[in-house]
């Protein structure tokens, strides 16, 4: 019976680990595998498409367009005309119809230009979103890092702990020390123990949002690849806002303000147009009775079937609309004006946020260093420590305070790389050079 139950839980366990496959993602695979399951990017993506078909729109706008008609009419009662019927039983009119805008007092110019414009903002917006996309994906791939490297670290702890109770273990057999330092030890142990399963819980959870990122099913686990760090000073950093796509949509709105203003004039301007024409009609016939002579009266019927020509200029001259258009002028210039009044604000935050960023940047490297060499400090510190408890120079209870101390330095370590790796993302992000 036993065999039979540990053989059901052996094939559990290699289903289980069948389940979740390891996938080795480096941060660039991560970053494509992100941009082709974002949903918002092809959003984006959409919305650029959107604006291209706009301006191409626009740009039909002066030139000629053609327009066909055909018309069939069955007309009762007859006509009478003059002692004659006029008969529309079955008429039918067709024609093509061709109409050229010559002078439209800007309007054309003013709306190819807008859809142009949001043809570019469309862009800077995908531009945004895909950086946006780059900065999850980079908090998602980092923060699992640091989370695994914390739970290799407390592996780590709890294999010294498990060795120093068991020599505890040993001592207290021996007579060396007393059982409370046993129970201290663990205590200490069930404690790294309880963190260790906290972390890996963490780990869980966050493999469980690096998923989501990039498009990965729950039957895989993704293994971070680019764990390894080299520490080197971020250098001078850059604070233009040149390349920020937000500061280029903002200044596109000024521009697209522009040219309302040019939109709302044009109407009161005049405009111009010409438009030529061709009809083909048939099937109208007219009936009436003719003097054959000596009082004798005929049917005589006649069918008309021609076709016409038109040309036709036609000149439009707004004269008198109750200020209507200067209102409206009036209006388009104060949204211009709310415009610049939003780019130079936003200007001034994105500096300051650049300027965080920059601050971030320095910062972290700074703690990395520092982080560094707390953790060499408390190597060293366990290591003379270890050395003067089994000489029984020290206490127990300096032991485990500078293991205590060893595993704050590693895992501060371990959050300031990972944190300075944020940190560089945002900054590019900030300065609108992620890519």
């Amino acid at each position: 019976m036993k065999i039979k139950y540990l053989f059901c839980v052996a094939l559990l366990s290699g289903v289980a680990v069948q389940a979740q496959q390891p996938l080795p993602l480096s941060l660039a695979e991560c970053r494509e595998r992100a941009l082709a399951h974002s949903e918002e990017l092809q959003q984006a993506d959409n919305r650029l498409e959107q604006a291209r078909l706009d301006r191409r729109i626009a740009s039909t706008a002066s030139l000629p367009k053609i327009e066909g008609s055909a018309t069939g009419a069955y007309v009762l009662p007859d006509i009478d005309m003059m002692g004659m019927e006029m008969r529309m039983r079955g008429t039918y009119l067709a024609g093509l119809t061709l109409t050229q805008p010559i002078y439209t007092g800007g309007k054309i110019s003013a709306a190819r230009r807008m859809a142009r414009i949001g043809e570019e903002v469309a862009g800077e917006q995908r531009r945004m979103t895909r950086m946006e996309v780059l900065v999850e994906a980079d908090n998602a791939y980092w923060t699992l890092v640091a989370v695994e490297g914390k739970v290799r670290m407390l592996e780590s702890y709890v294999a010294q702990m498990d060795t120093l109770c068991n020599q505890t273990a040993a001592a207290v057999d021996a007579g060396m020390v007393l059982e409370n330092d046993r129970l201290r030890v663990e205590a200490r142990r069930s404690e790294i123990r309880y963190q260790l399963q906290k972390a890996c819980n963490g780990a869980d959870l966050c493999r469980m949002s690096l998923c989501r990122v990039i498009g990965a099913g729950s039957d895989v686990r993704p293994v971070p690849t680019d764990t390894l760090f080299q520490s080197s000073a971020p250098g001078r950093l850059d604070s233009g806002l040149e390349a920020r796509p937000e500061l280029r949509m903002l200044e596109q709105q000024v521009a697209i303000g522009e040219q309302q203003i040019r939109d709302a004039r044009s109407a009161m301007l005049p405009t111009a147009g010409l438009s030529l024409g061709y009809t083909y009609y048939g099937n109208i016939r007219l009936q009436s009775l003719v003097d054959a002579g000596g009082g004798t009266y005929v049917p005589y019927t006649q069918e008309f079937r021609d076709g016409l020509g038109m040309a036709m200029l036609a000149v439009k001259i707004p004269i008198f609309h109750w200020g209507e258009s200067r209102k409206k002028v009036h209006k388009a210039r104060f949204e211009l004006q709310n415009a610049q009044l939003n780019l130079q604000k936003n200007q001034r935050l994105m500096s300051l946020e650049v300027e965080q960023a920059i601050r971030n940047v320095e910062d972290g490297y700074r703690l990395i260093r520092t982080a560094e060499l707390a953790l060499s400090q408390a190597e060293e510190n366990l290591r003379v420590m270890r050395n003067r408890h089994a000489a029984q120079m020290a206490p127990l209870t300096d032991l485990l305070d500078a293991q205590s101390q060893w595993q704050q330095a590693a895992s501060n370590r371990i959050e300031a790389q990972t944190q300075y790796r944020i940190y560089r993302t945002e900054y590019l992000r900030a300065t609108g050079r992620l890519e």
